[in-house]
């Protein structure tokens, strides 16, 4: 624990504004408590934190350990780089991606409670705006780090051991694992600061009340309090903040900058200067002109839930690669005998294919939040009318959509719910932590390389030691008072 401490304060937390973006460039001024005694020095240290979870150690890797464990993906062939543990459930004790979110992720929980620790509350609408920033950050990455790291809250109402919670900057502590559930009331607390605190209207790519407020959505709905997450995705909605983007914008979602779509929440900007090539989340899903890696496709079931509406308005988010054979015929390109499906939820910013602004929050998941919280509470109707929502926004229409009498075949409205949030939220982080909280089993019958060899079908269940990661060992030497993961 004590390593990430050993960064330099000015490295880790202090960063320039170029031209109103985030910088990835080090500001080189005064120490941290001097800096923060002037409101020019509060915004340089919060952009700082911005640009910390921006870094690939963070964005990448907390993709690669919460997407890739999905059935929306199949791997196309082995691979060298420590993804295909996280891909295929075999986790080690020590992994790249663990390791390096872990570390980034502390790093950045170090910066915020610096800001935190040296600007008093009350000084000032921006103050007080950037100081509310900083709690968001807080409980953003502690809830990223609870999620992967600790089991879900509703597997044994938040027992299990979670993630090391961390307040201040005391360089000396070295403290154990608290509960999920612990983690969870600091995350709450911290959210519910951060909303009193911020009265600012900014972009997307910094916090504000909305944004707290569709986090506190989401934790309320891990968590398994369905009325406060209704309430909150209320507050979300019918702030006048956001709207659903027309079906042909949508269609185009993810190549628009997240400042230009009234539709993001919240996103991890990242500008033209920021773009890492073939280092990119979207170099592994998308291999246009060898300019990105293309290993990671669609899987098989996904496609076939998608395919059930061919004019559904999604299918704008991946796509069938063809090859021309030797007698000139156009035939599917494939990679050791798995379909080529490119996805495109990450390239194409900016008219540049390896770039995108992962997006963490947007309103569609506001409805489906809602929607899952009144499935669950036997308010079937409600849930229906916001799924219809999100169907209807993709070209959806007539009996396409769902009615009390008409589940299409699904055994539950839940079940209706969990299907629309794999459609509507595929690739973005979400369809593994909806599968587990809500105990149902990860089935993977398809082809790829989550497959040893004899085997046709792998399945996780809920309970599976290996739904969450291994605490990096390295963490565990530095701290004595971490206990492993079984």
């Amino acid at each position: 624990m004590k390593a990430f401490i050993k960064y330099s304060l000015l490295a880790a937390i202090t960063f320039i504004m170029v031209s109103c973006e985030l910088s990835l460039e080090p500001y080189n001024g005064k120490d941290a408590e001097t800096m923060m005694t002037t409101i020019n020095g509060v915004r340089t240290a919060t952009l700082g934190n911005y640009s910390i979870i921006k870094h690939t150690n963070y964005t990448r890797f907390y993709h690669q350990l919460a997407e890739y464990p999905s059935d929306n993906i199949t791997l196309s062939g082995a691979t060298g780089d420590a993804l295909f543990y996280a891909y295929n459930y075999r986790h080690l004790e020590s992994m790249g991606p663990t390791n390096g979110f872990w570390r980034k992720a502390y790093e950045a929980i170090y910066g915020v409670n610096k800001v935190i620790e040296n600007v008093p509350e009350g000084q000032g609408v921006e103050s007080d705006q950037l100081l509310g920033e900083n709690f968001y950050l807080r409980a953003m990455i502690h809830f990223d780090l609870v999620t992967l790291f600790g089991r879900p809250y509703t597997q044994n109402e938040g027992k299990d051991p979670g993630v090391m919670i961390r307040t201040d900057t005391e360089t000396s502590a070295l403290p154990p694992r608290s509960s999920v559930a612990e983690v969870y009331t600091r995350v709450i607390d911290d959210l519910k600061k951060a909303e009193g605190l911020m009265q600012s209207v900014k972009n997307s790519s910094f916090a504000s009340k909305e944004v707290a407020q569709a986090l506190l959505s989401r934790v309320h709905l891990f968590k398994g309090d369905y009325q406060n997450a209704i309430a909150y995705a209320d507050k979300v909605i019918h702030s006048g903040r956001y709207t659903l983007a027309d079906t042909e914008t949508y269609k185009k979602y993810f190549t628009i900058a997240n400042e230009q779509n009234p539709e993001t929440i919240f996103a991890i900007r990242h500008t033209v200067s920021d773009d890492r090539a073939k280092a990119s989340i979207g170099s592994m899903y998308d291999g246009t002109d060898g300019l990105g890696w293309g290993e990671i496709y669609t899987s098989e079931t996904y496609r076939a839930v998608l395919d059930k509406y061919p004019e559904d308005a999604r299918h704008s988010f991946s796509q069938a690669i063809y090859i021309t054979d030797a007698s000139g015929k156009k035939v599917l390109a494939t990679r050791n005998g798995i379909p080529k499906y490119f996805i495109y939820k990450y390239s194409g910013q900016d008219g540049i294919q390896t770039l995108s602004s992962p997006v963490y929050m947007r309103l569609a998941e506001m409805y489906l939040i809602r929607a899952e919280a009144y499935a669950h509470l036997g308010e079937n109707k409600k849930a229906l009318e916001d799924v219809n929502i999100i169907r209807k926004r993709a070209a959806l229409s007539g009996t396409a959509l769902y009615t009390d009498s008409d589940l299409k075949g699904h055994d539950s409205v839940l079940d209706v719910v969990l299907e629309e949030k794999r459609l509507e939220l595929a690739f973005e982080c979400q369809r593994k932590f909806d599968l587990f909280r809500n105990n149902r089993s990860l089935v993977r019958n398809y082809p790829g390389y989550h497959l040893l060899s004899g085997e046709t079908t792998q399945i996780i269940l809920p309970t599976d030691p290996r739904v969450i990661y291994y605490i990096p060992q390295q963490e565990i030497v530095l701290n004595p008072n971490l206990v492993q993961n079984p």
